[in-house]
């Protein structure tokens, strides 16, 4: 797979406000409010997306909790050839393709739940989930842009 980087992180926060100002006031990112009530983080041609505790948007991780993150790649490779990949190595796409909105525009994206290692099936924490996303606005598929 070709991973050329980084998209966004997603923060499960116990408070939004205090978190918000954390990030803005103190470490000078930019805040941005999209969709609906949704909450971004803004960092160069990434963003943190922020999800409050007992509020998370979906898709989400299996059992969210304050202080859990998920994250979203960027590939240059088509999201089907990803999806038969990830799929035949047992990792099954729980969602997607679907459209969504990334650090720097419109996104394709998949989701996958990342394997649990021991620790963490000892731990009895969920695996976070990862989604992979294509960037079809900046032209990197053959595809017209969404």
């Amino acid at each position: 797979m070709n991973v050329v980087g980084f998209d966004h992180l997603v923060l499960t926060v116990g408070d939004l406000a205090a978190t918000c100002r954390f990030y803005v006031e103190g470490l000078g990112l930019r805040h941005e409010r999209f969709g609906e009530d949704r909450h971004a983080l803004h960092l160069g041609a990434q963003k943190i997306n922020l999800h409050e505790a007992g509020r998370e948007f979906e898709p989400r991780a299996a059992h969210p909790v304050r202080g859990s993150a998920d994250f979203c790649l960027l590939t240059e490779e088509a999201l089907e050839t990803v999806a038969a990949r990830m799929t035949a190595l047992g990792h099954p796409v729980l969602l997607g393709p679907v459209r969504r909105t990334g650090a720097t525009g419109p996104i394709l994206s998949l989701y996958f739940l990342l394997p649990r290692s021991r620790r963490q099936s000892r731990g009895g924490r969920p695996p976070p989930r990862v989604g992979m996303g294509r960037n079809y606005a900046a032209g990197w598929s053959r595809a017209a842009p969404i």
